[in-house]
């Protein structure tokens, strides 16, 4: 199984985190093709070598253009107040991938959950200063580009060191770790740092959450690529750079080989006194806020009433977000949780070129070998849409085509 660990022994921002892919291999031509997609304009990108106390690193940065006649370009230079809406109607209406997608909505939709808890209003009425501003768009949108193309089947990281000090910001001056930043991160091992600035951003912080699946050591595994991401600042005690490490760790010679195994949390409440309506609105909240999956069970309950068991397996770091939406949008007055083991096939999504256009196609290998191939739905959709024909005869091409050339 190949990992990627992130060793945030300086922290992690969304810059750094990019630099460090960047490091590691992402094409920036690639990177850039990929952004192009969003439609956001009044930027441009720029990486360079730089050393941070004696280690070559990738500095990238985001250059806002815009009004450049009042503003001369200047890094993170931020300009502009966006809506939790306004950014997901853009990524949404976006050329990208379905994945690069979900995983931009995630992380957006994570940083509003922790401001919204903070500043007490809802959602909807969070606007974004410091990450609606194009060069933090960029820093998200461009960290899910970058994970797709790494093409790793896990992400892990090292407990955090958060700095100290206090922070300006739009909403005032914070103390470090931001109040946002401390949100995000519940249940993620973190360290005090002697630092008087701040390690870890509200965007790093998202993306931490967003993709990794477990914080501590560094497996063993065999080191195939390492990467270094510069940030802005020149510490005291440390270099600041964010180090990324690919690896691939030894598999099992068992049954399982060729299997992906995690560990997932798993969330059920019973309820009985719900209006059937609100399971629908409870069930896209919690995938809209990254649950891995939901579904419901008709259960017979005390009292001899009927009633339904809802089930949420989301990563281990998102039980207490799940539980909250649960408890705030149900009448339930209490969930189980427990972990469990996951094998899965190891997988991923290729594109095969069809009579009605390239569909994307969900394949699934065991021991190396192609066991199962599925036709991505929303793919069929738009292509269906798009040629005037029931989805139905999208998938069974598509099906077709990747038996015979997958």
């Amino acid at each position: 199984m190949k990992i990627l660990y992130l060793d945030c022994f300086a922290g992690i921002s969304g810059d750094m985190f990019l630099g460090a892919m960047l490091d590691l291999g992402l094409s920036p031509r690639v990177l850039r093709a990929e952004l192009a997609k969003l439609k956001l304009t009044g930027y441009r990108i720029s990486t360079r070598r730089v050393v941070k106390q004696n280690i070559s690193a990738t500095k990238f940065d985001c250059f806002v253009t815009e009004h450049a006649a009042h503003h001369p370009p200047s890094p993170r230079l931020r300009w502009a107040s966006r809506s939790y809406t306004d950014i997901a109607a853009m990524i949404q209406k976006s050329a990208l991938s379905d994945n690069v997608k979900r995983r931009a909505l995630n992380v957006f939709r994570r940083i509003g959950e922790a401001e919204a808890k903070i500043h007490g209003v809802p959602l909807e009425k969070i606007h974004f200063h410091e990450i609606g501003a194009v060069d933090s768009i960029v820093d998200i949108v461009g960290a899910c580009v970058a994970v797709k193309m790494l093409g790793v089947d896990e992400v892990q990281a090292s407990p955090l060191r958060l700095g100290s000090g206090f922070v300006e910001t739009t909403h005032g001056r914070f103390p470090v770790p931001a109040p946002a930043t401390l949100e995000l991160l519940r249940g993620v091992p973190t360290q005090s740092s002697s630092e008087l600035v701040e390690l870890v951003t509200p965007t790093g912080a998202a993306l931490l959450t967003e993709f990794c699946t477990k914080f501590g050591s560094m497996l063993a595994m065999t080191i195939e690529r390492i990467g270094y991401g510069a940030g802005t600042r020149d510490l005291e005690t440390a270099p600041n750079v964010l180090r990324a490490v690919v690896g691939e760790t030894s598999r099992s010679t068992s049954k399982s080989e060729g299997e992906e195994i995690d560990t997932v949390a798993v969330i059920e409440t019973n309820i009985d006194d719900m209006n059937p309506q609100l399971f629908g609105d409870v069930m896209e909240r919690l995938l809209a806020a990254g649950a891995l999956d939901v579904f419901m069970t008709a259960v017979q309950m005390k009292k001899n009433r009927p009633g339904t068991l809802l089930t949420v397996l989301c990563k281990r770091n998102d039980v207490d977000r799940m539980a909250d939406l649960l408890l705030t949008h149900t009448t339930s007055f209490g969930v189980r949780v427990h972990e469990v083991q996951r094998r899965k096939l190891a997988r991923e999504i290729v594109k095969v070129k069809t009579k009605f256009g390239q569909i994307e196609v969900k394949i699934g290998r065991l021991g190396g070998k192609i066991v199962s191939r599925a036709p991505e739905f929303e793919s069929c959709k738009r292509a269906a849409a798009k040629a005037d024909v029931a989805v139905k005869e999208v998938c069974s091409e598509a099906t077709r085509v990747a038996e015979e050339t997958l």
